[in-house]
């Protein structure tokens, strides 16, 4: 059974928390998934893929959205038995259709592909469509790490963020990871909203009745706000950099940047017409395309340069940064992926920390199925 816990924190918002092993949710989260009649193969990739996000303290993107999965399915918006195919292909490129497959295990599907094909001619990128929501990008990139390659992860997403002097939502979070092997250092893992925050985070504020930061969204008439429920109210999260003074154009940009390699490339729907995550949100009009998109690549270091020389010097560039002298407050400056790989050390050995909403709804999804969660 879970322990329940209160820090200093949660004991002011009167919000205790539970913890469980990351077995328990790991095969907890696999006996859903072949409720929903993946197979058992689909079902230990979406498990992977989806527990990665909680290890990693990315609690928006974990055990907390397996319900979301699961009414997606329920409405045949995710087809849990997919005919994954490529469609066009060249030496070094493809484009994957996901057949509405869980975009958990179709993206790494895609990474698999990509990787064969780096593996013959040293570099390979997969666009994908008609996919579904596949959780962090940064486990999709990490998949390359273990052929001694960098990966490369980026999604479109439902439009939630209103791009610079605009008031309609026209693009998603459109996440991009990439993640580079070294040597005795641990590997670089940068993984990333092209937004001031990503909208799980909003979710997590709303759990706890917070407010957001200034700056990460607007209100219906493009003030700025700090209501974490004003998507609900016609709102919109904000690009990267929040308004034009602090660069929310290039936060944009980036944000366009992954419509283009996600959507456009691989012929899946792009900015306003982007497949909603939640079930009763109607499906836009005129959908231009298939799904949602995904666009994944793997890089054979040794097609650009000895794979030993290269890591000697991720080594030396990553001691460089931790060496940086920190300012007033901070005890060391943080290499991308530094705090997702503490956190995963962290909650394997102290356990997976999950708020009181998220164990009653995965209570209750347990029950609708005859699975007790525990």
């Amino acid at each position: 059974m879970p322990r329940p816990i209160a820090g200093a924190f949660f004991v002011s918002l009167c919000m205790p928390l539970s913890i469980f092993t990351y077995s328990q949710l790991h095969q907890f989260a696999i006996s859903i998934f072949k409720k929903m009649n993946c197979s058992d193969a689909h079902a230990m990739l979406a498990a992977n893929a989806l527990l990665s996000a909680d290890l990693r303290g990315i609690d928006s993107h974990g055990i907390a959205r397996l319900s979301g999965y699961v009414r997606l399915w329920e409405v045949k918006r995710v087809n849990a038995t997919p005919a994954i195919q490529i469609v066009h292909e060249t030496p070094s490129t493809a484009v994957l259709d996901g057949d509405q497959g869980l975009g958990l295990v179709v993206a790494q599907e895609a990474m698999k592909i990509a990787i064969a094909k780096a593996e013959k001619v040293g570099t390979g990128w997969v666009s994908v469509q008609n996919s579904n929501h596949f959780g962090i990008a940064g486990y999709h990139a990490m998949l390359a790490l273990e052929h001694n390659m960098i990966g490369v992860a980026m999604t479109n997403a439902s439009p939630l963020v209103a791009p610079t002097f605009s008031i309609d939502k026209m693009l998603g979070t459109n996440p991009i990871a990439v993640a580079a092997p070294a040597g005795s250092q641990p590997p670089f893992v940068a993984d990333l909203a092209t937004t001031t925050a990503a909208n799980g985070k909003l979710e997590i504020l709303q759990r706890k009745n917070q407010e957001t930061p200034a700056g990460w969204v607007q209100d219906q008439l493009g003030h700025s706000t700090t209501d974490a429920h004003i998507l609900k109210k016609g709102g919109a999260l904000l690009p990267l950099g929040s308004d034009r003074e602090h660069g929310s154009h290039k936060g944009y940009a980036l944000g366009a940047m992954v419509d283009l390699f996600s959507a456009l490339l691989s012929g899946a729907n792009y900015a306003p017409w982007v497949p909603p995550f939640p079930a009763y949100v109607p499906m836009p009009a005129q959908q231009p395309g298939k799904g949602i998109g995904h666009f994944i690549g793997a890089m054979r270091i040794d097609a650009f340069r000895p794979a030993d020389e290269f890591k000697k010097d991720m080594d030396h560039w990553i001691e460089g940064f931790r060496n940086a002298r920190p300012m007033e407050g901070h005890s060391q400056v943080l290499v991308p992926g530094d705090p997702e790989r503490i956190a995963e050390q962290e909650r394997l050995q102290d356990g997976i920390s999950l708020h009181e909403e998220v164990v009653k709804d995965l209570h209750e999804l347990g029950a609708r199925f005859d699975l007790p969660f525990e």
